[in-house]
């Protein structure tokens, strides 16, 4: 089809639109409104319309397809959560409006803290934070906080696994701590060996990320608890898998002491282009005196706002993102007890399914069962020139969104693969016969490969400079 621009389409006297007889006098433009060096097109209201169609039409979108971005849980979210966040009741209320005029948006942040240490097995709950990392840094603060109280200043050293997010690292370094990395063994668990040699007064804890970035559920996950407790650390759960958790197993009742809640990944709202995130933090009875404020607490029947004893503070402006947490409470309502289950076990079957088509034509450096994501080897035999970004880019040709590329960094060209709960076999088979057909297209045409992606359009971006020089508006 032949697109011209508007600037080709440009004819003088063309108009889009129509404006109503004046019933006041003319009067003349300011002239800092008018631009000689930038002409507006005059053009047709069909090809006005076309034209930003067609451009919407160019973006990628989870209603679009699929989005395997291991890591990340970019699964199809039910309109009906949106609809709810938009009532008028939610939407236009002012945080700044006295508490007895939003008791209902009180009542849906008491019941969602309540909702979300039920599922988690914790004692309580703050919806502060506002993201994932923020609820990482919450879970630091609150760990710093209870070893000074008990005297203990000496504790300085946080232990992370080499398979754990790539944010907690940072959230622990801007806390003061030192970092001390934990390998994994051969099945992709936490080493014990590695951790009983670090275990000493000097930890202040762990940050365990738990199914992992390998998409591996820790096999010893309460012996690598219990080693953390005994040497007086406390144990911060990565919760941004938990949506492999659902209804199966409750972190508070593994030994967790600390957890954070992706409501954005796990409880239904839409976060491609970095936002809007919720990212509540657990905690087992002891440390809820330390939750970041406010929280809603309710006393005769009435919803107010209060700080915890000992609170860190304040982490984000009023309440917190609250039309993620109106998201958040309609999609665990309308699921239910069975209904979250089955979210956990349909994308733990989804991955299952892809991993065991998908190992016979990549490598699998873990061969075991996987949770909801799993890592393969950008690699194919017999073509050595290609890595995992020429596969990446390729997939695009079939109209399919890479998944996560290089991450976790202990896997050789990783290409990390989260199907999520809501896709259909169908889909699956489609996104595994491509990647089938790219192993093939490596042997055959390796240089078809390296040019990819060849239908999109554009061509192959310098990424490093797209993540260091962000261009968020036009």
């Amino acid at each position: 089809m032949n697109r011209k621009t508007l600037k080709e389409l440009s004819r003088p006297g063309r108009t889009a639109s129509t404006l109503p007889a004046l019933d006041v006098p003319e009067a003349p433009l300011p002239q800092d409104w008018l631009r000689d060096e930038l002409p507006l097109p005059e053009v047709s209201e069909p090809d006005l319309v076309r034209h930003y169609v067609r451009l919407s039409q160019l973006n990628y979108a989870i209603d679009l397809g699929f989005y395997p971005l291991g890591s990340c849980t970019m699964k199809y979210n039910p309109k009906v959560n949106e609809e709810a966040a938009a009532m008028p009741g939610f939407a236009r209320t002012h945080p700044l409006q006295p508490e007895q005029m939003v008791q209902g948006n009180l009542q849906l942040m008491y019941e969602l803290q309540e909702m979300l240490a039920e599922i988690s097995g914790f004692a309580a709950v703050s919806l502060q934070p506002a993201a994932g990392a923020h609820g990482e840094l919450a879970g630091i603060l609150m760990m710093r906080r209870y070893h000074l109280d008990r005297g203990e200043q000496q504790r300085r050293k946080i232990l992370i696994p080499d398979s754990a997010h790539g944010t907690n690292p940072a959230s622990s370094a801007m806390s003061g701590f030192q970092i001390v990395q934990l390998k994994s063994d051969e099945r992709g668990n936490v080493d014990l060996e590695s951790l009983r040699a670090q275990c000493d007064d000097s930890v202040a804890g762990l940050m365990f990320t738990n199914p992992n970035t390998l998409g591996l559920f820790d096999e010893n996950v309460e012996e690598v608890c219990r080693h953390v407790h005994e040497c007086g650390g406390l144990v911060y759960g990565d919760g941004a898998n938990l949506n492999a958790l659902l209804g199966v197993a409750k972190p508070g009742e593994l030994g967790f002491d600390i957890l954070h809640f992706n409501l954005h990944k796990t409880f239904s709202t839409p976060h491609g282009g970095g936002g809007p995130g919720s990212g509540p933090v657990g905690v087992r009875p002891d440390l809820a005196r330390y939750l970041p404020g406010p929280i809603v607490v309710r006393e005769g029947g009435v919803y107010r706002l209060a700080a915890p004893e000992s609170t860190i503070g304040r982490l984000k402006a009023f309440y917190g993102n609250f039309g993620v947490m109106v998201r958040a409470y309609v999609y665990i309502r309308m699921l239910g007890e069975a209904g979250l289950r089955n979210v956990t076990v349909s994308a733990v079957l989804a991955a299952n399914y892809l991993q065991e088509r998908l190992k016979k034509t990549y490598p699998l450096p873990y061969d075991r069962r996987c949770m909801h994501e799993f890592v393969l080897e950008g690699r194919v035999s017999g073509a050595p020139d290609i890595r995992a970004l020429d596969i990446a880019k390729r997939l695009i040709d079939y109209g399919f969104h890479p998944p996560t590329n290089y991450f976790p960094l202990i896997v050789h060209e990783a290409l990390m693969i989260e199907p999520t709960e809501t896709e259909s076999v169908e889909t699956l088979d489609a996104f595994a016969e491509a990647l089938e057909r790219i192993a093939d297209e490596a042997r055959t045409n390796p240089d078809l490969l390296h040019e990819a992606p060849v239908t999109a359009p554009v061509r192959r971006l310098d990424e490093v400079r797209a993540a260091r020089e962000l261009v968020l508006h036009w």
